[in-house]
C-alpha cells in the first residue's frame, strides 16, 4: 500500500489483512463450505421467471422492506415448529450484512464484541470496521473436546469482559460443533445489557436431536438468530442471509441499513426458490452422509476429525497443516487451512469429491501426519 494511501487510513485497520479464501481453478474445490450441487433444473426455470417477470420494473427502486422475501423466510422458519412473524425477519447481501446492520445498530466505538475462537473468522472483521473493540474469548473444556464451550466458561468470560455483543456460532466454524441451548441461556442471563447473536449458518446440517435458538426468541428481546440461504439451499451466489429477532429490533437496523438495499433481483431469486423449499434442500442428507464418512475414514487414517453438525470437518494430527494443504492443491484438492495449527478443514463434497479427497489423504498420511510424542 503506498504510504500516502496508508496514512489516511483508519489507524485501528492499518496492517490489517482483508477477506480472501482461495478462489483457484481446481479440480475438487472444498474449501469455502458451498453446496456443492447445482441449482435443479425446476429451480432455475422458476428464478428465471421470477427475474424476467421482474426485469421490466428494474426501472424503479426494489420493494424497500422486502415484503414477499420475508413472508417466505417467516413460512420457511416457522416449518421447524416455533412460529415465526414476518415483523420479527430481516435480510441482506449474505449473511454478512446481516451481521454488518447488527453491529453498525448495537457496536460502534466504546463498545466491545465478544466471540469465541477459534469461530467465524468474518465476526471480528466486521466488527472492526464498524469501530467496535473485539475480544477474543476461548474454547475449550477440561476433559471434553478442545472446541468445546460450555455455559460455565462463557459465562464467566462475559462477565470478565461485559460485552455489549456476544457472538455464539453453532454449529460452529471452522470446529463444526453445536452448542447446548444451555449455553445460549446462560450467556444471555450473564449479560443483561448485551446483544446475543446465534449464528446458524450451518443449522439444516446439524445432527438428530440439536436444537434450533430459535427456539429461545420468545421473551428475550436481546436475542438474534442468523442464518443464510448461501449453504442448504445452495444459493451462495445469490447473496441472501436473512435473521430473525424481535420486531422492535429488526425496526432498529432500518436506521443503519442502506436504501433499498436488497436489489429487485435478489429479492426475486430468494422467493422463487423458497417457493421449492423441499427441492432446494434435497441435497442436505446427502451431503451429511458425506460428512459423516469424511469423520470415520479420516479418523481410520490415524489423524483427528472433529465430529461435526456442519457441512464440513474440521481434522487434526498433520505435522505441518500448511503442507499438507499445498500437498493436497498440487493433487488437484483445494480444502481449507484455517490457520489452526496442525489442522485443516474439508467441506463435505458429492460422493466422488469427497472419494477424491479421501485417496489424496490417504497418500499423504504416511508422512505427513503426527506422530505422537
Amino acid at each position: 500500500m503506498r504510504p500516502e494511501i496508508e496514512a489516511l487510513l483508519r489507524p485501528d485497520l492499518r496492517g490489517g489483512t482483508a477477506y480472501g479464501a482461495p478462489q483457484l481453478d481446481v479440480p475438487v474445490a472444498l474449501n469455502t463450505n458451498e453446496n456443492s450441487y447445482a441449482v435443479p433444473p425446476v429451480v432455475v426455470e422458476a428464478i428465471t421467471r421470477a427475474v424476467a417477470e421482474a426485469a421490466a420494473g428494474l426501472n424503479r427502486y426494489p420493494d424497500r422492506e422486502f415484503t414477499a422475501l420475508r413472508g417466505a423466510l417467516a413460512a420457511y422458519l416457522s416449518r421447524s415448529g416455533t412460529s415465526i412473524a414476518v415483523d420479527q425477519v430481516w435480510a441482506g447481501n449474505g449473511s454478512n450484512e446481516v451481521l454488518l446492520h447488527l453491529l453498525q445498530a448495537f457496536g460502534g466505538p466504546g463498545r466491545v464484541a465478544l466471540g469465541f475462537t477459534p469461530a467465524y473468522s468474518m465476526h471480528p472483521i466486521i466488527t472492526t470496521t464498524t469501530g467496535t473493540t473485539w475480544v477474543d474469548g476461548m474454547r475449550g473444556v477440561a476433559g471434553a473436546g478442545a472446541f468445546d464451550l460450555d455455559a460455565a466458561s462463557a459465562v464467566a468470560q462475559v462477565r470478565a469482559h461485559r460485552p455489549d455483543v456476544v457472538f455464539l456460532c453453532s454449529p460452529n466454524n471452522p470446529t463444526g460443533t453445536a452448542l447446548g441451548l444451555d449455553v445460549v441461556e446462560a450467556v444471555h442471563e450473564a449479560a443483561p445489557d448485551a446483544l446475543v447473536v446465534v449464528d446458524e449458518a450451518y443449522a439444516e446440517f446439524a445432527r438428530p436431536g440439536t436444537r434450533s435458538a430459535l427456539t429461545l426468541l420468545e421473551g428475550r428481546p436481546r436475542l438474534v438468530v442468523t442464518r443464510t440461504m448461501s449453504k442448504a439451499f445452495a444459493l451462495a451466489g445469490a447473496r441472501l442471509g436473512y435473521l430473525a429477532a424481535d420486531p422492535d429490533l429488526v425496526d432498529a437496523l432500518r436506521l443503519v441499513r442502506m436504501p433499498y438495499h436488497l436489489g429487485t433481483q435478489t429479492q426475486a431469486v430468494a422467493t422463487a426458490a423458497l417457493n421449492h423449499t423441499d427441492l432446494m434442500l434435497h441435497t442436505v442428507d446427502v451431503i451429511k452422509e458425506q460428512r459423516d464418512r469424511i469423520v470415520a475414514e479420516v479418523a481410520a487414517m490415524g489423524l483427528d476429525p472433529v465430529a461435526s453438525d456442519a457441512n464440513f470437518v474440521l481434522f487434526g494430527g498433520l505435522q505441518d497443516s500448511h503442507v499438507t494443504w499445498q500437498a493436497l492443491l498440487d493433487d488437484g484438492v483445494l480444502v481449507r487451512d484455517v490457520g489452526i495449527p496442525h489442522y485443516l478443514r474439508v467441506t463435505a463434497g458429492t460422493p466422488e469429491e469427497t472419494s477424491r479427497f479421501l485417496g489424496a489423504l490417504a497418500a499423504l498420511v504416511p508422512t505427513h501426519r503426527l506422530e505422537a510424542s
